[in-house]
């Protein structure tokens, strides 16, 4: 099987990747940003996490959070990006 790796914000860092490492048997690889850096700088995984949040907000029904369990929720995530990968590949007037 391969390795299974899961990037966070340097917030996560601490007891979190080892459980992560433990439990579920993925590596939390922690995505910081450079000291050197002065203002907005892009920072590669950061942006295809910040990206991915930026489709799905197009969807109205992720504005608030009115699922009850969180199972409900994490199938509308995958039903906004069936959608979107539909409409990249067959897109509307083709």
């Amino acid at each position: 099987m391969s390795e299974r790796r899961v990037y966070a914000d340097g917030g996560y860092a601490g007891e979190l990747v080892t459980k992560i490492a433990v439990l579920c048997d993925w590596f939390l690889d922690i995505v910081k940003r450079s000291h050197k850096a002065g203002g907005s700088q892009v920072i590669r995984k950061r942006w295809i996490a910040e990206r991915t949040f930026s489709w799905l907000d197009k969807c109205r029904r992720h504005s608030r959070d009115y699922e009850r369990l969180h199972e409900t929720s994490e199938s509308w995530v995958r039903i906004a990006m069936i959608n979107l990968m539909l409409h990249r590949l067959a897109p509307e007037g083709e």
